[in-house]
């Protein structure tokens, strides 16, 4: 019989006592929580039961002991719901942002399910609408990372080198690439591994939408190391294009992750002659800021915007005005053919 290791043993009486309704007796606990049944004395029990008992309250687990009053064989255990159970959440807006996003982020993972169900629990909490502004913000401006992120992860977990097909972009050329990797990170609204190529002898980076096919693993664990002191943003400086500045009108107190990268000037009633959207007519009456931001690329600045809805307008330049009102045009045509 294979033996039951002690942490899957202490996580199944943990589970046990949680989910009793009432509290479990030793001989219960014996006979039902696998890995005591492996003892093979009442004595060996006895000593194995203990010591986990104690482990367990070491680590914060509140257990209890359930005395009816009657023999001792009826001393049952259980653990304090009231006091192993979570607190109510008191998170700030920036904090439910953060978690918002952060669960956003993985969603083409193979966690996805559980991402989407903390997600839905946060958004039933009682948030301002400004408070939404910070995901609207943020989270449009990483696409997903697709099937390469979890292999390129574990890759670099065990400085294993990789093979992958990729697309280049200069020459619209497609051929395999022999990578040791070092980093993967996010910039300018995708996803890029950093590495040194083996075939080059030289670091280089790789947008991961580009990598055509699986990764798939070329070389042993630990055949490489990598480097403590690899400089993400030297490699990526440039993967957002080249860097323009957006003019925005923004309501007071909104939109803070904008604000927070750009550099807010005069006040500004309304925004641009000739408003094109019911949006626009309504904010033409209010006060708002001006906001400067510098930005690499079109899209992800688009994406950012259009999830502010009125509460951001673009004054220039012209082509990303353009690229948010498409954006809100589809959006309002969407909400039209549902209704």
């Amino acid at each position: 019989m294979t033996r039951t290791p002690p942490a899957e043993r202490l996580l199944n009486l943990v589970i046990a006592l949680v989910n009793t309704s009432t509290a479990m007796s030793k001989q219960q606990i014996r006979t039902s929580v696998a890995g005591y049944d492996q003892a093979p004395t009442v004595e060996a029990f006895e000593r194995m039961f203990e010591r986990d008992k104690d482990t367990l309250r070491d680590l914060g687990v509140p257990i209890v002991t359930v005395d009816p009053g009657g023999h001792a064989d009826e001393i049952g255990y259980r653990v304090d719901q009231d006091a192993y159970a979570l607190g109510a959440l008191d998170l700030t807006p920036a904090e439910l942002g953060v978690l918002s996003l952060a669960a956003q982020l993985w969603q083409d993972r193979s966690i996805a399910t559980d991402t989407s169900r903390a997600l839905t629990k946060i958004r039933a909490a009682d948030v301002a609408e400004a408070a939404t502004d910070i995901v609207a913000g943020l989270a449009p401006r990483v696409s997903a990372a697709g099937g390469a992120l979890g292999p390129l992860l574990d890759a670099i977990g065990t400085a294993t080198p990789v093979r992958f097909g990729y697309h280049a972009a200069n020459t619209g050329e497609t051929a395999q690439r022999h990578v040791e990797p070092w980093r993967v990170a996010a910039r300018g609204g995708g996803w890029y591994l950093i590495g040194h190529d083996r075939e080059r002898r030289a670091p280089r980076s790789y947008r991961l939408s580009r990598m055509v096919g699986s990764v798939r693993l070329a070389g042993a664990a630990g055949e490489y190391t990598v480097p403590a002191d690899v400089d993400v943003d030297a490699f990526l400086s440039t993967a957002g294009g080249p860097e323009q500045v957006a003019r925005l009108a923004v309501l007071p107190e909104r939109a803070g992750a904008v604000r927070a990268r750009g550099t807010v000037g005069a006040t500004v009633r309304g925004h641009a002659p000739g408003s094109t959207t019911p949006m626009e007519a309504e904010a033409e009456a209010e006060v708002r800021d001006v906001v400067e931001v510098p930005y690499g690329q079109l899209s992800a600045m688009a994406d950012e915007i259009a999830g502010y809805g009125a509460a951001v307008v673009v004054l220039g330049p012209t082509e990303l005005r353009e690229a948010v009102l498409e954006r809100l045009r589809a959006a309002a045509r969407l909400g039209a053919d549902r209704g």
